[in-house]
C-alpha cells in the first residue's frame, strides 16, 4: 500500500489538495466544486468485473488525495487492462478511515494486495456499466478528456476528474454524448495478428490428456449449442440465464465463450494451466471454433497443435478463469514463453500470412500527394533511414507515415510496423530497458525499440518505427547510447547498453519516422545532434492536389 510520506497542502477554495500525491497535475487543474474521483482497479490482481457486477457497495483502497475525498462525493470505478474504461459509477459513502484487509475477499486474485491495515472508503455503486463501458479509446480520442489523470499517468490508484471530464462521462453514459475529436491523435500502438491466451483444460485440468492426445482445446456449455449463433455477447447471457437460472450473471463465463468463438484465431498460442500455481502445456491453435455435436461433452473446440506437456512453476497465482486473453501483458506472455525455450518441443513450420498488396499508387489514391512529392518522400528515407515529416495538426501526418511504410513493404505488413507516441514523461527505461517493480522485488523490462529492433534483425525486409509527437519527449535522454547507432552509417554497428552486459545495435533494415507538429514550441527543444540524423519533410494541406479536389467537387464543397 503506498502511504503518504510528505505534508504539502494546496488551500483552493475552502479546499485541501495533497499536490505531493500527484505523480502529475496538468498546468492549471483545479479541482471541482463538487468532488468527482475515479478509482482503478486491474483485473489482473482483483476481479473487478465480478465484484461492480454482484455488489452494491465496494471497499476501494485511496493512495492519493486522502485529505481531499470527501463523503458525498461522485465516484467513477475503472477497469484496467485491454479494453479499459469506466465500468460502475456511485457515490461515496464515508471519508477515507482506516480499514481492515478481507483475507476471504472472493474477487481478490494477488496475495499482493492488502494484508494490512489501509486507507479505504466505501463506495456505493449507483449505476453499472460493464455492458456499456465508457471505453478508454473513446475518452482518448476527445479533446476534453485526453489528458485525464488515468491516461497520462496511469500508474496509481485514484484520480480526480474535472467537471469537464465529468461532463463528457455522464454524456456517454446518458447517450446524448457529442464526439470534439482530440487535437493530436492519441497513442496506437498495431499489434502483431498472434494472440496469447491463459486456458484450463477442464475443471481441475481433469480433461487435460485427452486434450493433448486428440490434439484440441474445447470449453464446456454444450447445452448453448453452436456458439456462433450468438450475434452478441449479452445474447450468449440471456440464452444461460434462461437455461441454468438467473440467480448469477454469468459474467466472466459469457465473456470466455464468446471469446472462445469469436477471438481465438488460428496461430494464437495457448499456455494450458493446472491450479493456480502450475502451467501443463503450451500450443499453438491450428482451426477455427467447431462445434463437434458427436463429442458427448466439452463440444465447443478449435484444434490445437500441443509443442509442449509437463508441469512448470509459475511465478505468483495465475489467475482462475477458464479462459483470459493476456496479449495485452506483454512481458508477462513472454515470460511463459521463456519457460519453453529451452525445452525441446513440436516444431511448427511457420506459415507465411498473406497480406494484401499495397504500393505507390495506392499510396497516391489515399493521402492525396503528388507523385513528385511521394517521390523525394520516398527516397528521403531510403537514403537518411530517418525522417521527421513537419505539419500542422490535423493534416495526416501519422496516416501518411502508415501508408509510406506499406508502400514500401509492398503490402500492409502490420507486424512489421510499430507505432507509439512520445510523451513529457517518456524515459530511456521506457523506450529500450530498464528497471520496473514486480512482485518478488525488480526485473530487467526490455522496452518497444529494443524488442522492435531484436525482431527485425533475422529479418531482411524493411520494418518501420513510428514515432507520434516526437518532440514531446527529451529525445537526447530518450534515446540515450542509441543516439549514435540509428545514423545511416552507424547502422549494424555495436554498443554496450547501459542496464544489460550485452552488445546492441540498430539492424539497417530498420527506418525511423518521427511527427511533429510546426505549431508546437516544442520544436526549439530538439538538439542539433538529433537533427543531423534525421532528414525532415514539411507535410502541407492538400488542398490543390488532384484527387482532393475531385471528392470536393463530389460534396460539392
Amino acid at each position: 500500500m503506498i502511504r503518504e510520506e510528505l505534508e504539502g497542502k494546496y488551500s483552493n477554495e475552502n479546499k485541501i489538495i495533497d499536490f505531493y500525491e500527484t505523480p502529475v497535475i496538468a498546468e492549471g487543474w483545479m479541482p471541482a466544486v463538487d468532488n468527482v474521483w475515479l478509482f482503478q482497479g486491474d483485473p489482473i490482481y482483483y476481479e473487478v468485473n465480478n465484484a461492480v457486477n454482484d455488489l452494491d457497495t465496494i471497499t476501494w483502497a485511496v493512495n492519493q488525495h486522502s485529505k481531499n475525498i470527501k463523503k458525498g462525493d461522485k465516484a467513477y470505478i475503472w477497469r484496467s487492462g485491454s479494453g479499459g474504461g469506466v465500468i460502475a459509477a456511485g457515490t461515496i459513502l464515508c471519508n477515507p478511515k482506516m480499514t481492515q484487509p478481507n483475507i476471504e475477499d472472493p474477487y481478490n486474485q494477488s496475495e499482493a494486495l492488502n494484508k494490512e491495515p489501509y486507507l479505504a472508503v466505501d463506495i456505493q455503486l449507483d449505476t453499472e456499466l460493464i455492458d456499456s463501458i465508457v471505453e478508454r479509446t473513446l475518452l482518448l480520442s476527445d479533446k476534453r478528456t485526453k489528458k485525464m489523470g488515468i491516461l497520462t499517468n496511469p500508474g496509481a490508484t485514484n484520480f480526480p476528474v474535472t467537471k469537464e471530464e465529468d461532463g463528457v462521462i455522464e454524456s456517454i453514459m446518458n447517450g446524448n454524448y457529442e464526439h470534439i475529436p482530440a487535437t493530436t491523435p492519441p497513442e496506437v500502438i498495431d499489434k502483431n495478428k498472434k494472440r496469447y491466451w491463459l486456458y484450463a483444460p477442464g475443471e481441475g485440468s481433469k480433461m487435460w490428456e485427452e486434450f493433448y492426445g486428440k490434439g484440441i482445446m474445447a470449453i464446456g456449455w454444450s447445452e448453448l449449442g453452436d456458439l456462433k449463433q450468438f450475434p452478441t455477447k449479452n445474447a450468449m447471457k440471456i440464452k444461460m440465464k434462461e437455461i441454468f437460472g438467473k440467480e448469477y450473471s454469468y459474467l466472466n463465463d459469457g465473456h470466455a465463450t464468446w471469446q472462445f468463438a469469436n477471438d481465438i484465431e488460428i496461430g494464437d498460442i495457448i499456455f494450458a494451466k493446472k491450479g493456480r500455481e502450475k502451467i501443463i502445456g503450451r500450443g499453438v491453435v491450428t482451426s477455427e471454433y467447431i462445434f463437434d455435436d458427436s463429442r458427448k461433452e466439452y463440444k465447443n473446440i478449435h484444434k490445437v497443435c500441443w509443442t509442449h506437456r509437463g508441469e512448470w512453476d509459475h511465478e505468483g497465482q495465475i489467475i482462475i478463469k477458464t479462459l483470459t486473453e493476456v496479449t495485452s501483458y506483454t512481458d508477462y506472455y513472454k515470460k511463459l514463453e521463456e519457460m519453453f525455450s529451452e525445452v525441446p518441443g513440436k516444431v511448427i513450420p511457420d506459415l507465411p500470412p498473406q497480406y494484401e498488396s499495397y504500393n505507390a499508387k495506392n499510396f497516391l489514391s489515399e493521402v492525396y500527394m503528388s507523385e513528385e512529392k511521394y517521390d523525394t518522400l520516398n527516397n528521403l528515407l531510403i537514403r537518411k533511414k530517418n525522417l521527421i515529416l513537419l505539419g500542422a495538426p490535423g493534416v495526416g501526418k501519422t496516416f501518411a507515415a502508415e501508408r509510406l511504410a506499406y508502400s514500401m513493404m509492398g503490402e500492409k505488413d502490420k507486424s512489421r510496423v510499430l507505432v507509439v507516441q512520445f510523451h513529457q514523461s517518456y524515459s530511456y527505461e521506457d523506450f529500450i530497458m530498464g528497471y520496473r517493480p514486480t512482485e518478488k522485488g525488480f526485473s530487467l523490462s526490455k522496452g518497444p525499440f529494443y524488442q522492435f529492433c531484436k525482431e527485425a534483425e533475422p529479418d531482411d525486409r524493411p520494418c518501420f518505427f513510428i514515432i507520434d509527437e516526437i518532440n514531446r519527449g527529451n529525445l537526447s535522454k530518450i534515446f540515450g547510447e542509441l543516439l549514435m547507432l540509428i545514423e545511416n552509417d552507424k547502422r549494424g554497428k555495436e554498443l554496450r547498453l547501459l542496464y544489460s552486459d550485452e552488445q546492441f545495435s540498430v539492424p539497417e533494415n530498420v527506418y525511423i519516422i518521427g511527427m511533429m507538429n510546426t505549431a508546437d514550441r516544442s520544436l526549439a527543444m530538439i538538439d542539433y545532434a538529433l537533427r543531423r540524423r534525421f532528414a525532415f519533410y514539411e507535410f502541407e494541406p492538400a488542398f490543390e492536389v488532384k484527387g482532393l479536389k475531385s471528392i470536393k467537387r463530389a460534396l460539392k464543397v
